[in-house]
């Protein structure tokens, strides 16, 4: 895979929110390319399966809304890889499902905290060391509702919307710096989390689950939901080699997702 993908041995990445779900995907997807892995994650379960399973990743438990964990977090990273090649902004929360006039303040803070200032919080102290990077990439994780209007999940597209912007900024601002910057836009991905937001849109408009699952296929043009695995392949292409000139980007994965 390594010569395939045209990714460099030994590669130093970040993976926030990688102990589980799509950033665990990433995370393997790099490490079994050669590439040297450190995640964080909130789920000290999650991170001590990490630990059992892939002993030589660095883990730090970490809530990336909060920046004086961050600190704490890019000491580990720069003690265990002793510099930085990649951050994947991946982590995020759903957010509260429900119509603007009920939707609770915390929780439209919460949403922010994590999505938007979480990437911030991590992209400032990643790039005094990806600047020391011959081969340098943020990638953030964003969503087809960052390009896409959403009904009923108003503070989790505002902040998807909001992390492209970033992207977009910083691409121009570390360009000249060899920092190649893009945003990963996944659709209907598979799995555990895709089906708590179904329920709880089921339940806020009043239809049964299997309606609203039907629903969100339909809005698909290729008819399907997309694949952990096919977030983190898109991650390593745009780290690789065959990425060198890829930045400033914000790419769907999702099929061609129509309407939310």
């Amino acid at each position: 895979m390594t010569e395939t993908m045209g990714l460099k041995p030994g590669l130093r990445v970040l993976v926030t929110a990688g102990a589980g779900g799509i950033g665990r995907v990433i995370a393997e997807t790099f490490a079994a390319a050669g590439a040297r892995l450190h995640v964080c994650d909130v789920s000290d379960a999650a991170l001590a399966d990490c630990n059992s399973n892939f002993p030589d990743w660095g883990i730090t438990h970490c809530d990336v809304s909060d920046e004086e964990q961050v600190a704490t977090l890019f000491e580990d990273v720069n003690a265990h890889l002793g510099g930085l090649d990649v951050l994947i902004n991946n982590a995020g929360i759903a957010g509260p499902t429900g119509g603007i006039d009920e939707l609770d303040t915390q929780a439209w803070r919460n949403t922010i905290d994590v999505n938007l200032n979480g990437q911030f919080y991590c992209a400032r102290l990643a790039v005094p060391l990806l600047k020391q990077s011959s081969n340098a990439s943020i990638i953030g994780i964003s969503s087809v509702a960052g390009r896409l209007g959403y009904a009923w999940r108003t503070p989790y597209a505002a902040s998807k919307w909001a992390i492209i912007g970033l992207i977009k900024s910083l691409a121009i601002e570390l360009g000249p710096d060899g920092i190649r910057v893009n945003a990963l836009l996944p659709g209907i991905v598979e799995g555990p989390r895709i089906e708590k937001v179904i329920a709880a849109r089921a339940e806020t408009t009043g239809v049964s689950y299997e309606d609203m699952e039907h629903e969100y296929i339909n809005k698909v043009s290729l008819r399907r939901m997309v694949t952990a695995q096919d977030i983190a392949n898109q991650a390593m292409y745009l780290c690789s080699s065959l990425g060198a000139n890829i930045s400033g980007q914000a790419i769907s994965i999702c099929g061609n997702v129509e309407v939310l």
